[in-house]
C-alpha cells in the first residue's frame, strides 16, 4: 500500500474517491441526454443557454473536485463533491424506494 502524505487520511481518500466517481456518472448521465437532445433536435438555441448552464457547473464541479484533492485539500474537495452528490443519491434512493415500494402497482 502506498504512503500516503502527511494530513491525509484513508478514509478521507476513499470517500473522495467515491464521490468522484458519484460525480462523474452524474455527468456522463447529463452528456448523454445532451448528445441524444443534439441528436433529436431537442436541445435547440431556445434551450442551449440552460444545457451550458447546467453542463459548466457539471464542469466546475468535477474539475474543482479534482484540483482540490490533487492540492491535498480533501475535506474541501469532498465538500465541493458533495454539493452534486447529494441530491443523486437523493434521487436514486427515490426511485429505488418507488419502484421497491410499490408492490408493481402503478395506478
Amino acid at each position: 500500500m502506498p504512503r500516503l502524505p502527511a494530513g491525509r487520511s484513508l478514509g478521507r481518500m476513499v470517500f473522495h474517491r467515491i464521490l468522484l466517481g458519484i460525480d462523474a456518472l452524474v455527468a456522463l448521465v447529463f452528456a448523454w441526454f445532451f448528445l441524444e437532445g443534439l441528436g433529436d433536435g431537442t436541445v435547440s438555441s431556445f434551450n442551449g443557454l440552460l444545457w451550458f448552464g447546467t453542463l459548466a457547473t457539471l464542469a466546475v464541479v468535477l474539475g474543482g473536485g479534482i484540483a482540490l484533492g490533487r492540492r491535498g485539500r480533501i475535506a474541501a474537495a469532498n465538500a465541493l463533491l458533495l454539493v452534486l452528490a447529494l441530491p443523486a443519491v437523493g434521487f436514486v434512493l427515490f426511485f429505488m424506494l418507488l419502484l421497491v415500494g410499490s408492490g408493481g402497482r402503478w395506478q
